[in-house]
């Protein structure tokens, strides 16, 4: 059974279990010394509150800084919970192989085997899409498609309904893009196969077999524990309370909301490390299960974004020059969520935020603890190409859309290049609209500027792309986004 050293915000140490001061290989984490590192991070780039959770040779080390609110001064403890927005995608995953180890449902049967109330508006395409390409983001279908379906036990079958209208982003199998909407159907699935709703077998599946106390999915589960307040603000300045805690709808939340401590988030993936086992032996998943999740289904043509160089059943994938990887990022109105896990140094690293240049953080802080604990040396930021490189914008201006999105690309009389990215239909007033100037990495990649921190470290990566059936698309975010016209009126 693996140990849990905690460091409170008072400075005192909390402790389950036996430990020593160094593991087995000579390794040693110095509590004291990421505290104040994290606590230095932490303000230089304006984060009002993190917990930082580290696994490193069955050891958990726990780590709090700064405040959950900054109207009230609440100070961040290793037991306060973070919404964790997308980093939800994986623990819907790991559901749905829970059910294909009960042999409840097929990876590549088609979705509509196990829940023939999925549809698209293409006929043919519903009929193909499988779940494994759901898992993959390779079923085509879209992002942004945020409905509200209320707050009732049946908010996923009234929001798999509505998007029977959703246009797909791209054709089944022809590309990588990533659908939140194929999401919230996998989760749809868990329900019609356990008979529950997707926030009990959460529950039911996971926090209870894995014994996770600080992992739920509502907000009045939430109000149970210490909670981190959202914040938004400008660039380089301390970001004020949000209007609101958390603004997605109880019906996405199986691809964007479940709320956790950092801890819990690392014992998640501890399971995965120990190839489908709780902490107390108890099996989760089939050794199986845990190896298909991890095995590239797909190679991403955005490699930047989240530092992916493939996606999995679930999970990210990264290669950090031979170093293989796992994990996942999240994003929840202004809180941010970072996990990431090293099998071949059995250690994994969670830091959980709530607003600011959480990027920033992230990007320093898993940089130095990564190459310490891993031996991984994750990559330099992305941005222009240097020296600089000459690249004509010209092929790629024109309007792109999808659900929930519409990027407009245009030529400049200086001929450089810029786009507009702006959230229309139901996602209308999420963002304000994104102006951001074009500067050439590579003939087909572009760093765009003026993104700001919660999207990029400084540069956002945006990739224009041909898909397999032919269609021209460009990547934001690695949604692939089919042009409409080579008009930019």
């Amino acid at each position: 059974m693996s140990n849990t050293v905690n460091w409170d915000a008072a400075g005192d140490w909390n402790v389950r279990g036996s430990w020593g001061s160094a593991d087995s290989s000579g390794r040693r984490f110095s509590v004291a010394r990421w505290q104040a590192r994290l606590d230095e991070l932490r303000a230089a780039h304006h984060v009002p509150g993190a917990s930082l959770a580290v696994l490193v040779d069955g050891q958990v080390y726990e780590i709090a800084s700064g405040v959950l609110h900054r109207g009230t001064g609440a100070a961040v403890t290793n037991d306060s919970v973070f919404l964790c927005g997308s980093v939800a995608k994986v623990y819907t995953a790991t559901m749905i192989m829970r059910l294909v180890d009960l042999g409840k449902l097929d990876l590549d049967a088609p979705v509509v085997d196990a829940l023939p109330e999925f549809a698209t508006p293409d006929s043919e395409a519903t009929r193909r899409i499988t779940i494994r390409q759901l898992l993959s983001h390779t079923g085509g279908v879209t992002n942004d498609f945020n409905h509200d379906t209320g707050r009732g036990d049946d908010c996923l079958t009234e929001y798999v309904r509505a998007a029977r209208d959703v246009a797909l982003d791209c054709a089944p199998g022809t590309a990588m893009s990533y659908g939140s909407l194929g999401y919230v159907v996998l989760g749809r699935v868990i329900e019609v196969l356990t008979g529950k709703t997707w926030d009990q077998a959460v529950h039911d599946l996971l926090a209870a077999p894995l014994g996770l106390e600080h992992l739920v999915t509502l907000p009045e589960q939430a109000l149970r524990f210490r909670v981190a307040m959202s914040h938004l603000g400008e660039a380089g300045a301390d970001p004020d309370p949000a209007p609101e805690w958390d603004l997605m709808p109880r019906s996405v939340a199986p691809a964007a909301r479940v709320i956790s401590s950092a801890g819990d988030m690392v014992r998640f993936a501890r399971m995965h490390l120990d190839g489908g086992l709780a902490a107390d032996g108890t099996r989760v998943l089939s050794v199986e299960s845990v190896a298909a999740m991890r095995h590239r289904e797909v190679d991403v043509p955005d490699k930047w974004t989240v530092s992916a160089d493939g996606w999995g059943l679930g999970w990210t994938l990264y290669d950090w020059d031979g170093v293989k990887g796992f994990g996942h990022d999240g994003a929840a109105i202004g809180q941010y969520a970072y996990l990431r896990a090293v099998p071949e140094a059995e250690v994994a690293v969670a830091l959980l935020t709530n607003g600011g240049g959480a990027r920033q953080l992230y990007a320093a802080l898993f940089r130095e603890l990564l190459v310490e604990l891993a031996d991984v040396r994750m990559p330099d930021p992305f941005g222009p190409a240097d020296p600089p490189v000459a690249v004509d914008i010209a092929p790629f201006v024109g309007t792109y859309r999808r659900a929930g999105v519409v990027v407009t690309v245009s030529k400049r009389a200086d001929g450089t290049g810029h786009m507009r990215y702006e959230f229309i239909d139901g996602m209308a007033g999420v963002s304000p609209a994104l102006s951001m100037e074009l500067t050439p990495v590579s003939p087909t990649v572009f760093a765009a500027s003026g993104a700001g921190p919660s999207f990029s470290e400084d540069y956002m990566p945006v990739v224009f792309a041909t898909l397999a059936d032919d269609t021209e698309c460009c990547y934001v975010g690695m949604r692939a986004t089919p042009k409409q016209s080579a008009e930019t009126a």
